[in-house]
């Protein structure tokens, strides 16, 4: 890091210039203030992240941050800013006759009174000075936003500095922008560039080699699981968005994908999804339709869970791989596709270590390409002293079986029974909602993915949520799917309307509310209409269920 370099004092005096603010004619309580000194403005405090100068020797504004150990600096000459067109009026302020300038800037119309006569010079805002000999004494913004000097005063104990010297990387507006926004919060690279495919020679690890932040592959390559740790940023964060970067690897379909989470195991007797990795299919409790038809590990049992599901998404026909191999004029095909989705109320932050996975479900070679990272927003509203509730996150059920190239069942068993789960409550829990994803899928013609279906769900034998889940906005994607059939109408299969996921899209869940569910035993049930199959074509659906709020202490059986 650069030390920050001070300016002398004992030979150019500083004069601080205060503002106060109004809103709507309104006096608020915050206020402005910038110093002068030796033909330097400084915008910020000494203590900002960004720090903001107007160099009137040099002609200059000169902007810079402290980011990853290193200084970036932008500088912005003076006559690249706003012009400023004159007005008629003039008014008296601090004693000072002010000439009355006009800015327009993106739509926002910005009213500046400044007067030349001052010792000191600048303006609270470096994209708004009429001259190098004005100090701005009044600001307008769009009539209803308004700062007003009211007082010019000369400090001894301000102590100016510049945090920059030569050793500063110099980067142009647009790169300093980056720099401002990635500084702002945090990301946390999970996998890079990892590979999901079809691959029956892949080794399973052992259980008591796994260790925290490694990349493992499971069931035949369609998985990949990574053990990492609840950083501070993520325990502390206002926001948590997840981001996942997919492109095809050498598949041409579009397939089911789901991004998870699963505990880290603290009991022996504990089950979790990754007993199954690790040791197959059995370890897993079983759910019996009214057929005898047997589903892997779907529902919430004593001593099992099901994975949480943070993004369920859908890969898009051969994206990058077969951008070459289908060319058409005027399509230009996206190099990738990125999903991006808030998942902050599924993130245990109250955990020290969980395990997150990605499945793409696939029997090709080459498969795809992924990469995903946590995003950690810090909060901006959090008051001193203000504790944070535990967030009560409970998964319930999930059909999607992220064990498919091992031979788990699909979520089939909405044709002949009622999906079941029971749970206890044990806690008063605030905001309490379900958050409920659904995909239908049998691809032919009268398959659940291009047929509408409704999708009930009771809770204690009351109807508190019914739906058709259905995209009609696929065709919007059409250029993430180069490997899309085209038909004789002039539709891509791509642009087909589907039981709620598009190929190369998020699929976001409902958020239910069940602020009436008390402390207690509960029973919920998912009703679906799901279509006959036809011959060896299935239809299933793909849904997951997880309880979220917030409590104080968290104790649910």
């Amino acid at each position: 890091m650069f030390p920050f370099v001070l300016i002398a004092q004992n030979k150019f005096d500083v004069y601080k210039v205060s503002y106060d603010q109004y809103e709507n004619e309104k006096k608020i309580n915050r206020s402005t203030e910038i110093f002068f000194q030796n033909q330097i403005v400084f915008l910020t405090k000494n203590s900002d992240k960004m720090q903001q100068y107007i160099d009137l020797k040099n002609n200059v504004n000169i902007s810079t941050i402290a980011f990853e150990d290193k200084i970036f600096k932008k500088i912005i000459p003076f006559d690249s800013l706003p012009s400023s067109k004159k007005e008629d009026d003039t008014r008296v302020i601090l004693g000072y006759n002010c000439e009355h300038v006009s800015f327009s800037y993106f739509s926002n119309r910005i009213d500046i009174w400044y007067t030349e006569k001052a010792i000191a010079k600048g303006t609270p805002n470096s994209n708004y000075l009429p001259n190098k000999n004005a100090l701005v004494l009044k600001m307008v913004y769009n009539g209803n936003q308004t700062l007003v000097a009211n007082a010019i005063t000369k400090v001894k104990n301000y102590q100016p500095f510049v945090n920059y010297n030569d050793g500063a990387i110099v980067v142009d507006k647009s790169e300093f922008e980056e720099i401002i926004i990635n500084s702002r919060y945090k990301k946390l690279a999970i996998f890079d560039n990892e590979i999901i495919n079809f691959d029956p020679n892949r080794t399973i690890p052992k259980e008591n080699e796994l260790v925290t932040d490694k990349v493992y592959h499971f069931s035949n390559g369609s998985v990949v699981l990574k053990k990492i740790k609840i950083t501070p940023e993520l325990k502390n964060s206002q926001a948590i968005f997840a981001k996942l970067t997919c492109k095809s690897n050498g598949d041409a379909y579009d397939r089911t994908g789901s991004v998870f989470i699963a505990p880290t195991k603290k009991k022996d007797d504990i089950t979790t999804l990754l007993d199954a990795y690790l040791y197959g299919l059995d370890r897993l409790p079983i759910y019996i339709d009214n057929k005898e038809n047997k589903y892997q590990g779907i529902i919430k049992e004593e001593g099992y869970s099901p994975a949480i599901e943070i993004l369920s998404f859908f890969t898009p026909f051969g994206v990058n791989y077969f951008n070459n191999k289908r060319k058409i004029n005027n399509y230009n095909w996206a190099k990738e596709v990125i999903y991006k989705e808030e998942v902050s109320s599924l993130i245990p932050t109250d955990e020290d270590e969980v395990w997150i996975g990605i499945f793409i479900g696939n029997y090709d070679a080459g498969g795809h390409i992924v990469s995903l990272e946590l995003d950690a927003y810090p909060s901006m509203d959090k008051k001193e002293g203000e504790v944070d509730r535990k967030k009560y996150i409970a998964p319930l059920f999930s059909t999607v079986n992220t064990m498919e190239m091992s031979e788990q069942n699909y979520g089939g068993l909405f044709a002949n029974d009622t999906l079941k789960v029971n749970f206890e409550i044990k806690e008063d829990i605030q905001n309490l909602q379900l958050l409920y994803t659904t995909t239908g899928h049998g691809g032919w013609d009268n398959g659940d993915e291009f047929v509408p279906r409704m999708n009930k769900i009771f809770v204690d034998g009351e109807e508190v949520f019914k739906i058709i889940p259905w995209r009609t906005d696929c065709a919007t994607y059409r250029l993430s799917n180069p490997a899309s059939g085209n038909f004789y109408d002039g539709l891509s299969s791509s642009d087909l309307s589907r039981s709620n996921w598009c190929p190369g899209t998020l699929t976001p869940p409902y958020s239910i509310p069940l602020s009436k569910l008390q402390k207690g035993k509960h029973v919920i049930e998912v009703v679906i209409e799901q279509g006959p199959n036809e011959g060896s074509s299935t239809n299933h659906w793909n849904i997951s269920g997880v309880l979220v709020g917030q409590l104080n202490n968290l104790n649910l059986k």
